[in-house]
């Protein structure tokens, strides 16, 4: 019998579907599970780069919900192999085989998040629209996947003014992963080189963009004023 995610209702059940479904469409189409105290944290990551060279932020989106509290997980499976449960409203069942993306293994930072300007939750859907544009456009006709990726990369990594300097792409994973809803003004945090925009509906969490070409030399030793 498949192992099961046991929630409080029928409605919880759902959410955690429809989050996974969306998921499914999205980046490698993997979500994390991970369950501790009677939450579940679910993520998936629209974005993540592959390879050294690629440019591409790791940006992250997570949903919360409540779930059996005697629950603890923590593995990453295929978004399409969990499946509502034929017998129970309330349980989703799981897919047999666990996952291992390189982007599960980057955990940002449980604490020390300072709060930042908000950001208006219709302007996150207008540069998300703008940027589902420009990638559309940007696309030559039968390209092949490495073109794809170059694009996307260049368009969601962008730094975006609206959004204090962002990638682009977080506005997109907030969008694609239907965390704007209403009108809200999301709360943003950071943390070091990652940054939280907090919604009603879910959380986006961006590392990057990535950076590239050679660092800054820094002197070794005493310092020492030059003589």
């Amino acid at each position: 019998m498949p192992q099961r995610l046991l929630f409080p209702d029928a409605h919880a059940a759902g959410d955690a579907l429809t989050f996974a479904g969306r998921a499914r469409a999205l980046g490698d189409g993997a979500v994390r599970l991970q369950a501790t105290g009677g939450t579940l944290a679910m993520t998936a990551a629209p974005l993540s780069p592959r390879g050294l060279f690629d440019a591409t932020p790791t940006v992250l989106g997570m949903r919360m919900l409540h779930v059996d509290p005697e629950l603890v997980c923590d593995l990453v499976v295929e978004a399409a192999g969990l499946s509502a449960a034929p017998d129970d409203a309330s349980a989703l069942e799981l897919p047999d085989t666990a996952l291992s993306p390189s982007w599960a293994g980057v955990a940002p930072p449980r604490a020390g998040w300072a709060a930042q300007p908000g950001i208006v939750a219709s302007t996150l859907a207008a540069r998300a629209q703008w940027g589902i544009a420009a990638v559309a456009e940007g696309v030559p006709q039968n390209p092949g996947e490495d073109a794809v990726r170059a694009i996307r990369a260049s368009v969601w990594g962008s730094p975006d003014d609206a959004l204090d300097g962002l990638p682009l792409g977080t506005a997109f994973a907030a969008f694609a992963l239907g965390f704007i809803g209403g009108e809200e003004e999301a709360r943003v945090f950071a943390a070091g080189p990652w940054t939280r925009v907090t919604l009603t509906r879910g959380h986006v969490i961006v590392r990057g963009p990535a950076r590239t070409g050679l660092t800054d030399v820094r002197a070794t030793g005493a310092n020492r004023e030059p003589g």
